[in-house]
C-alpha cells in the first residue's frame, strides 16, 4: 500500500503524536512532583484557571489560598511570594498541558470525522480514549483535592491512580497506532508469545503504579544503597505496620523494597523471555521486539539505581519515569504486532 492511498497515516502521525503529548505531560507532572508544587494551586477552574495571575492583587491572592493549607504552615512557612511563584508556574503549566491535550485529540478527531477517515469500528474506540482522558484530569484534581485539608503532600494512592490512567492512557494510543500500521508483520506466533507479551505489558504498568507510591511517600530520599538495603537484602522493618497490608502502601521501607523486587523480576522475566525464544527460532520478524525490550529494561535498572543512589535528583528521577513509559510504550507495540501477525 502506498502512503497516497494510506487514509490511515495521518491518524497514525495524530495517535503518535497524542501519545507524545501524554509523556510530555507526564514528565511535566514528574517535575511538578518533584518540586512539590503540585498544591500550589488551590482550586479547579477549567476555563479561567488557563490564565495565570496578572498583576500584584492577584498574585497576592493565589499566594493567601496557598497560605490556608498545611503544606504552607507546616512546611513551607517560610516562603516569599517569589518563592511561591516558582512552585505555581510548574503546576499551572501541568494543568495547560493536560487541558491542550484534549484540543489537540478532540480538533483533528472531528477533522478525520469528516474527513471520512475514521471508521464506526475505530471512531467509538477513539471517543473512548477522549474520555479516559478526561478522566485522567478528573483524577488528576482528586488528587489535588487530597492534600488541601489534613495532608502536607497528595495522597500515596491518588497518585498511584492518576500515574496508572496516564500509562494506560499511553499505550492505549500506541496500541491503536501500531495496530492501523499496513503492511504485513512476519513471523510465527503463538498463544505462548500472546500471552507471555501480555503479562510484560502488565508487569510494567503494574511496576510504573508501585513506582508512584515510591514517589508518594517520598522513599526514594531513604535506604539510598544498593544492592543492600539499610544493610540487607530482606531488610527489617517491612511488616511493622498494623494491619500488615498497610506497609506494601503505606510504609516507606517495604514500598521501595517491593519496587526493587518487581523491577528484578521483570530482568529475570525479560532473559528467561530471550533464553526461549533465542532456542526456539531467534529473532527475526516480529520478536526482533524483544532485544529491544532487554535493553531499555538494563537501562531503566541503570537508571533506577543511579537516581536512587544520588538521592533522587529531579533529572535523573524524572527520566527514570519517562523511560518506565516508554518501555510500556515498546512493550505495547510488541503486543500490537504479534496480534497483527495472529
Amino acid at each position: 500500500m502506498s502512503f497516497a492511498s494510506d487514509r490511515l497515516r495521518p491518524v497514525r502521525i495524530w495517535l503518535y503524536g497524542l501519545a507524545a503529548f501524554v509523556l510530555l505531560i507526564v514528565v511535566v507532572g514528574g517535575i511538578t512532583r518533584l518540586t512539590e508544587s503540585g498544591l500550589s494551586i488551590t482550586s479547579w477552574k477549567p476555563l479561567s484557571g488557563v490564565i495565570p495571575p496578572l498583576n500584584q492583587a492577584q498574585w497576592d491572592a493565589e499566594f493567601e489560598a496557598y497560605k490556608q493549607i498545611p503544606q504552607y504552615s507546616v512546611l513551607n512557612s517560610w516562603m516569599s511570594l517569589d518563592d511561591f511563584k516558582y512552585i505555581f508556574f510548574w503546576e499551572w503549566f501541568h494543568r495547560l498541558l493536560a487541558r491542550a491535550l484534549g484540543l489537540v485529540f478532540l480538533v483533528p478527531f472531528v477533522i478525520f470525522l469528516f474527513q471520512k477517515r475514521l471508521s464506526r469500528d475505530l471512531a467509538l474506540p477513539l471517543f473512548g480514549l477522549f474520555v479516559l482522558g478526561g478522566f485522567q484530569g478528573a483524577l488528576g484534581w482528586w488528587m489535588v483535592s487530597s492534600g488541601l485539608t489534613e495532608l502536607t503532600s497528595v495522597s500515596q494512592y491518588r497518585l498511584a491512580a492518576h500515574l496508572t490512567a496516564a500509562s494506560l492512557l499511553f499505550i492505549a494510543l500506541i496500541y491503536v497506532a501500531r495496530s492501523l500500521t499496513p503492511g504485513r508483520v512476519l513471523g510465527h506466533v503463538t498463544r505462548f508469545h500472546m500471552i507471555t507479551a501480555a503479562v510484560l505489558v502488565a508487569a510494567v504498568i503494574f511496576q510504573i503504579g508501585a513506582g508512584a507510591f515510591v514517589a508518594g511517600l517520598d522513599a526514594g530520599m531513604g535506604y539510598n544503597t544498593w544492592p543492600l538495603m539499610d544493610g540487607a537484602i530482606i531488610p527489617n522493618g517491612l511488616l511493622v505496620m498494623d494491619p500488615a497490608w498497610r506497609n506494601f502502601f503505606e510504609n516507606a521501607l517495604t514500598v521501595q523494597f517491593i519496587h526493587r523486587m518487581i523491577a528484578y523480576a521483570i530482568v529475570a522475566y525479560i532473559a528467561w523471555l530471550l533464553w526461549t525464544r533465542n532456542r526456539d527460532g531467534g529473532f527475526g520478524g516480529v520478536h526482533g521486539w524483544l532485544p529491544r525490550l532487554g535493553l531499555v529494561v538494563l537501562l531503566q535498572v541503570a537508571l533506577g539505581i543511579a537516581t536512587l543512589l544520588t538521592s533522587v535528583p529531579i533529572s535523573l528521577a524524572v527520566g527514570h519515569q519517562a523511560l518506565a513509559f516508554m518501555l510500556a510504550g515498546l512493550a505495547i507495540a510488541y503486543l500490537a504486532d504479534l496480534r497483527r501477525v495472529a
